[in-house]
């Protein structure tokens, strides 16, 4: 494949042809509850493995870690040796040699492993549980290796970067429900004390219907790595994977997705109808340094009830910022991170304690693995994914979608092969015409 080739991201024509593979009926209809099943009782060690050695991988790992002393974490995986290397200093520092706490880094040499198979290498190495932080294009199929083993999965978000993923997710949901394994999905406000009880309140009629959502993400920018002379193309993009859609998604899916989620959440995990937006790229000029993705996003949301949500995102410096969301109803209004709830009663706060999200995660896996009462929460963050792609396609074409077309695209943004050597450079996405990504 040369590097000018484009065929590999296809455009609206693509996007929106109909998928022999579609997914029809109860498919669709995949449960949220829990399966029952009992993996480890008392306090028996769960052995964790990790996949992805970034900054949120390591993160990942230190929160489940703090999330019970019954853990370990045994196995690390990435597609650099020298991320590899990294986090097996920086993981041992944190978590071995506390005064008030058994050691819990416990990754032999034989137990770290690298490459891009790296990921079947963590699964198989005897683990119970697997944490799936790597770029956001490997998940699909990591997560349905991961299933098919047997093992239980903590998986970042997004979970996937285009439809083809998305349906490979669902039906890994699925799959899991069926061998009663776990699924929690890395969209941690749901997991948030203060947000869960006011998103309970909205649900149960504190301000009334629901008559429009406001989600906002702008904040500044984020790393860039530069080139080194022996990287090849393929290694430079995925050093640099945030700013490749076939990586990330482009950073509506891999950022924005937050705020999506929750208005996914509030909409009671029902997809819209439909969406159309605008987006492209004021300050991300230099290429390759900022690859192809975009640096704002502003997009429509609509529910066949009427219920809009309206959707900005930004990743700029020296720009006003603002991350939060904004509920109105036909008794009140409700601002989500802030905690708080307004009405004709007067103003209600989250008065209670709000331990980290982020460890809470995986205490509520864990606890569901061995009390049998387990978390499958592949559904929604399917949904919150494909809801997000759905606006980037709206905004790299110009035209509205609708949520089965999104669903139902044949859109694959798959390299030819995984190996280090060339790789396309994708242009940027033109809407409205032919160059759309």
């Amino acid at each position: 494949m040369s590097a000018h080739d484009t065929s590999r991201f296809p455009n609206r024509r693509r996007f929106l042809q109909s998928s022999t593979g579609a997914l029809v009926g109860g498919s669709l209809a995949m449960a949220l509850g829990a399966a029952r099943s009992v993996h480890a009782a008392g306090s028996d060690i769960l052995k964790v493995g990790l996949v992805g050695c970034g900054g949120r991988g390591n993160g990942a790992a230190v929160n489940a870690m703090h999330a019970e002393k019954n853990v370990r974490l045994t196995a690390l995986g990435d597609a650099f040796p020298d991320a590899l290397e990294q986090s097996r200093k920086v993981l041992e520092k944190q978590l071995n040699g506390r005064p008030d706490q058994e050691d819990q880094y416990a990754v032999t040499d034989d137990h770290a492993f690298h490459g891009f198979d790296a990921y079947k290498q963590v699964i198989d190495s005897g683990v119970d549980v697997v944490l799936l932080c790597e770029p956001p294009h490997f998940r699909p199929a990591h997560l349905r290796a991961a299933i098919e083993a047997g093992k239980h999965v903590f998986c970042e978000k997004p979970v996937a970067v285009d439809a083809t993923g998305v349906r490979s997710v669902l039906e890994t949901t699925e799959l899991a429900r069926k061998k009663n394994l776990s699924i929690v999905s890395g969209l941690c406000w749901r997991y948030d004390a203060g947000v869960r009880e006011t998103i309970k309140r909205i649900q149960d009629g504190a301000i009334g219907d629901i008559t429009a959502i406001q989600e906002n993400y702008l904040t500044g920018t984020l790393w860039t790595r530069q080139r080194k002379p022996e990287w090849s193309e393929m290694e430079y993009q995925m050093r640099n994977w945030y700013y490749y859609t076939w990586l990330s998604g482009d950073h509506i899916v891999e950022q924005h997705i937050h705020s999506l989620d929750k208005a996914l959440w509030l909409m009671g995990d029902k997809p819209p109808a439909s969406c159309f937006g605008l987006g492209g790229r004021q300050v991300r000029t230099e290429q390759p340094k900022w690859g192809h993705i975009y640096d704002h996003f502003a997009v429509c949301y609509e529910w066949e009830n009427g219920v809009r949500t309206f959707a900005y995102t930004r990743q700029m410096a020296g720009c006003y910022g603002e991350t939060d969301d904004y509920v109105f109803g036909s008794k009140g209004r409700a601002v989500i991170l802030k905690n708080e709830v307004t009405n004709a009663d007067g103003r209600w706060k989250f008065p209670g304690e709000k331990p980290s999200m982020y460890d809470e995660e995986h205490r509520e896996l864990f606890a569901g693995i061995r009390s049998g009462n387990l978390i499958n929460n592949g559904v929604y963050m399917s949904y919150s994914t494909l809801l997000a792609i759905m606006g980037r396609e709206a905004c790299y074409t110009g035209q509205k979608i609708t949520w089965d077309e999104a669903l139902n695209s044949p859109q694959n943004l798959s390299p030819a092969k995984y190996e280090w050597g060339d790789m396309p450079f994708p242009p940027v996405a033109l809407p409205g015409t032919a160059n759309q990504a």
